[in-house]
């Protein structure tokens, strides 16, 4: 790797104190003038300290739109160079990309989550950029794994990478609910707790899918205390190339930056109860969420019942189902009396929601 001829800096593009990152930005640079009226927009509001760029898109299915390579870092070192006062950052997943982000100066880059899921490539990564000043986000892999996450962030930190944020874009899980990806909060505050010093970004139109998600997403983001947002900004996101119902209008993000709350620490609490309170906060939402849906498929069970004549309450399937619930529960150690009373006020809830 040979050494990123751009001065080093002597201070982090990423750090807790200077909270809260905002970065926004097309989802994929279509052509230059698209991205000079991103730009031009987006650097009215000196909240916006990046601008993200898609530069290489990696898509599910081939055949579409894959993003515009080494043209596009042209464009971005152009708005580089008018915009001195703004960072740029784009995504890379080869060390070819990281390369060449390299020689156009890009201020960071970003490792995505179908990378991050892969070791050998994120250390293929590491390795390009060892001996570069340039600042590098790690999203969360695509699975529920918070170890390769935290194993992302370790290579590159073994690499003498130490400009590192984590992006939190949700999970890919089955029965999203309303999410294009699983928020699954409870991961991104276990690694916030692991590694209090790193930046935690949220990335909410990726999480939510849905630009009328992206407000609510990123306010629960700063309540929990995470250090920033990516949101994806096109000046005309109905007809963008990729990702256009996610996508907001630089008013758009302007209006939900003012709308946002950023509240305080509780002074007087531990980091780390305060962390461990969240994630109890965020496990009993997700209880209550598994329970609601339980009590949906409850009622379907009636309808059915009633229509084949059958008694609501049936004893012998109740009393398997107490036996294997109280069963799981002494693997996973649970006291048994605890899950016998649970159990019970669960069924008996289900069988009321039945008539």
């Amino acid at each position: 790797m040979q050494q990123n001829n751009t001065s080093k800096r002597l201070d982090k593009l990423f750090t807790i104190s200077n909270k809260p990152i905002i970065i926004a930005g097309p989802c994929s640079i279509e052509n230059r003038l698209q991205l000079e009226t991103a730009v031009e927009a987006l650097c009215n509001d000196r909240r916006v300290k990046m601008i993200r760029c898609g530069v290489w898109k990696p898509r599910t299915h081939p055949g579409g739109f894959e993003g515009l390579g080494e043209a596009a870092l042209e464009w971005i070192a152009e708005a580089k160079e008018r915009h001195a006062d703004l960072l740029f950052c784009c995504e890379v997943a080869k060390p070819e990309h990281v390369e060449t982000c390299l020689r156009h100066r890009l201020d960071a880059v970003w490792i995505g989550a179908r990378t991050s899921v892969n070791p050998f490539l994120v250390g293929e990564l590491a390795s390009a950029l060892q001996g570069s000043s340039i600042a590098v986000m790690v999203k969360n892999p695509i699975t529920p794994d918070i170890e390769l996450w935290s194993g992302a962030i370790e290579r590159l930190r073994n690499a003498s990478i130490d400009d590192i944020a984590a992006i939190h874009r949700g999970f890919s899980t089955y029965n999203n609910y309303s999410y294009r990806n699983n928020p699954l909060w409870d991961i991104p505050i276990e690694l916030k707790r692991r590694m209090p010093e790193l930046p935690i970004i949220c990335d909410p139109s990726h999480i939510g899918g849905r630009r009328d998600l992206v407000e609510s997403l990123s306010q629960t983001a700063l309540d929990l205390h995470l250090d920033g947002l990516m949101i994806e900004c096109h000046p005309d996101p109905d007809n963008a190339l990729t990702d256009s119902r996610q996508q907001i209008t630089p008013n758009e993000l302007f209006s939900i930056l003012d709308n946002l709350k950023i509240r305080s620490h509780e002074e007087s609490v531990p980091d780390e109860l305060l962390l461990l309170r969240q994630q109890l906060d965020i496990i009993d939402s997700e209880l209550l969420k598994l329970l609601s849906h339980r009590m949906d498929i409850s009622k379907k069970i009636g309808e059915l019942k009633k229509d084949n004549n059958m008694p609501i309450f049936q004893p012998l399937r109740w009393q398997q189902v107490l036996e294997r619930q109280i069963a799981t529960g002494k693997t996973l150690g649970l006291d048994e009396q605890f899950v016998d009373e649970l159990s019970k006020r669960i069924h008996s809830e289900s069988l009321r929601m039945q008539e």
